[in-house]
């Protein structure tokens, strides 16, 4: 439930926005609506869009989930007045479904709420039952609303912390216990039914009552919604709860066994032999006592490991079915016969391809042959011919020329003087 706050704004300026300190502004606000939103469609919706999230933003920062009309009016009293147009306000966010009725809230989830969720709706006033049945449109103001976002936010937030927690070990959780981890979450017990409420739509949990002990079971690893509490869960429950009191008495057995031997030596020092003995004596019989519970204790832990084993076992076993259903359905269509006839096929095919190569390595030998004949022959034709070499040239007279050719008066012929030439050059 929404708490009272404070009839100024001075107050606490964190929980009103700034207009709260403007009184014309105020004074607009605090005014009720006109009874058709086309006389006026402005001041309709400045009003709207102004009240509407600041019911949603008061709740969420007080940590309610569910308001009434009569804590709102109280929550936004300024100068000893309220809000008129609260009324409208609640009506038209619960047609937008932004709240609802947390009767119609907790009936739409599950209509066996009320096996474990007694006391958590108040109880509707015989004139808002008539009023409902004429079709007045009159908000009462006891009638309780959630606000479906922030209850939404609140199961989320309680949903992680349990995943976050010891508790999630354990497929199914007191309601007591559940309370406890959940508290700075939930400060109350109908903040913490709606949220359960709320997880219960979302297939996440579901709640029991077991021996007259509410219990909640959550939704675990691998699991899309949460699955009824059976028989198996209330068992594996039952050796959880055995463990958890074995516990809690072996360790409080085993403090009363230290408290008397303190005791005796005590009374030792003090020379009252008689008691101290009576002390020992109690002494062993929390020491046996301790030792059997432990016992019993240890039994209820191999039964639990059995069980979480178990659980692991039929995991290994639907894998193994599993594979051999896909073993199976992979080799469908394969036969003895069938791989046989495919061997046989595939040692013909390599046969053929053996055929072809030895052919073609044929081939390429008696190319090879040709090739060798072509290159002996061009060896011979290049033996059996000869370069074409220039005639050598007359040698060159190494006697002195005739007189008559040496005159002046006579010109020397070509050839005359081509050998004067091959004479000098040979000195």
């Amino acid at each position: 439930m929404l708490p009272s706050a404070p009839q100024q704004a001075a107050g606490s300026p964190a929980e009103f926005p700034p207009e709260w300190a403007d009184d014309e502004r105020m004074a607009f606000l605090f005014s009720a609506f006109k009874l058709n939103r086309e006389v006026n469609c402005t001041d309709w919706d400045g009003k709207m869009s102004f009240w509407a999230p600041l019911i949603v933003s008061c709740c969420r920062r007080r940590g309610a989930v569910s308001v009434t009309l009569q804590e709102l009016s109280e929550s936004f009293r300024r100068n000893g007045t309220v809000p008129l147009g609260l009324p409208t306000v609640l009506q038209d966010m619960i047609r937008r479904g932004k709240l609802q009725k947390e009767s119609e809230f907790a009936a739409l989830v599950d209509s066996g709420w009320l096996s474990w969720g007694v006391g958590l709706l108040l109880v509707k006033p015989l004139k808002w039952t008539l009023s409902t049945i004429l079709g007045s449109s009159r908000v009462p103001p006891e009638e309780s609303y959630v606000v479906t976002e922030l209850v939404k936010e609140k199961a989320s937030e309680l949903l992680r912390v349990y995943r976050g927690s010891p508790a999630a070990e354990r497929t199914l959780v007191p309601f007591q216990e559940l309370r406890g981890l959940v508290a700075h979450i939930c400060p109350d017990e109908a903040t913490l039914c709606l949220a359960l409420l709320q997880l219960q739509k979302e297939k996440q949990v579901t709640v029991a009552v077991h021996e007259g002990e509410k219990i909640v079971k959550f939704t675990q690893a691998g699991q899309s919604s949460v699955s009824p509490v059976g028989e198996v869960d209330l068992g594996i429950y039952q050796l959880q709860r055995s463990e958890r009191l074995l516990g809690e008495r072996v360790e409080a057995l085993t403090q009363e066994a230290e408290r008397c031997r303190e005791e005796a030596r005590t009374l030792l020092r003090q020379g009252k032999k008689t008691q101290a003995l009576r002390c020992l004596r109690a002494r062993k019989r929390a020491e046996k006592r301790a030792d059997s519970l432990h016992t019993q204790l240890e039994t209820v832990q191999g039964i639990l490991e059995r069980i979480a084993n178990s659980h692991t076992d039929r995991l290994v076993v639907q894998a193994y079915q599993a594979g051999v259903s896909a073993l199976r359905l992979s080799l469908k269509d394969v036969t003895v016969e069938r791989a046989e006839n495919l061997v046989d096929q595939i040692q013909e095919l390599c046969d053929a391809q053996d055929d072809v190569n030895q052919t073609l390595a044929g081939l390429d030998a008696s190319m090879s042959g040709d090739t060798d004949e072509l290159e002996a022959e061009l060896r011979s034709i290049l033996e059996d011919s000869t370069p074409d070499i220039p005639p050598p040239l007359p040698e060159v007279p190494t006697k002195p020329l005739p007189a008559n050719l040496a005159s002046p008066g006579l010109k020397p012929s070509s050839s005359s003087l081509q050998s004067s030439s091959a004479l000098e050059a040979a000195q």
